[in-house]
């Protein structure tokens, strides 16, 4: 279906919005933002931005399912590189993926996974589907390789008993095969993975106690990898 001149335009303006809210994201950070210096950026009046983006949280939600579709897109991007049948080589480029985007994107890194912006709610409607798209990838392949028979299951550290209805909860929502043991080395994978993220993003290292964070991080993933049975 064509789209109106109309259309094409409000399009045009929310990229323009989209894209200056970027910047003053990475200059001043999220609980600085505002409408009227979007705008003033803009080189129009206020009112003209209200009609497209009615307050500020409308702009940092803008932000946030931007910045997930783009981390989003880059794992895809990366996972469409890794071999099919490589259930090892998916897993460390979807972890390449986070961290190379984390690294070159940080303010919005943070607005997605750092402190919560007082005052601030992600409505679900519309974040959850953009920002599951990572968890979604690596459930998939993590279940793609427990179906193949890739994995091999963990037997010294048991699932805990109380979580098994949480785990089931996850198998029905995700249509999963694997045991409560494999879904809860998934879930450490994917917290883990994202908490080594942050502590280079947010530099919790400190800047002179490891020479080569790219060594470590490569580490990082093979532990995760071993820890949840793809050896």
């Amino acid at each position: 279906m064509t789209s109106t001149p109309r259309e094409r335009a409000r399009v045009q303006t929310l990229e323009d919005i989209t894209r200056i809210g970027r910047d003053h994201l990475a200059k001043e950070g999220a609980a600085a933002l505002s409408l009227r210096a979007v705008a003033r950026d803009l080189g129009v009046v206020s009112s003209a931005v209200y009609r497209y983006v009615k307050s500020r949280d409308e702009l940092l939600t803008l932000l946030v399912v931007d910045a997930y579709n783009e981390l989003g897109d880059e794992v895809d991007a990366a996972l469409a590189d890794a071999p099919a049948d490589d259930y090892r080589e998916q897993f460390r480029a979807i972890g390449w993926a986070v961290r190379s985007w984390a690294l070159r994107e940080p303010a919005r890194y943070a607005l997605l996974f750092g402190s919560p912006v007082p005052g601030y709610a992600a409505p679900a409607e519309q974040t959850t589907g953009p920002g599951t798209r990572v968890i979604t990838a690596l459930v998939g392949l993590y279940e793609r390789a427990y179906r193949s028979g890739d994995l091999t299951i963990p037997t010294t550290v048991a699932a805990p008993a109380e979580l098994h209805r949480s785990f089931a909860a996850i198998r029905t929502q995700f249509d999963l095969e694997a045991p409560d043991e494999l879904i809860a080395r998934g879930v450490f994978a994917w917290a883990g993975l994202f908490g080594v993220v942050n502590f280079e993003v947010f530099d919790q290292y400190g800047p002179h106690t490891f020479s080569d964070k790219s060594a470590l991080f490569a580490h990082h993933l093979e532990v995760l990898l071993e820890s949840i049975g793809l050896v």
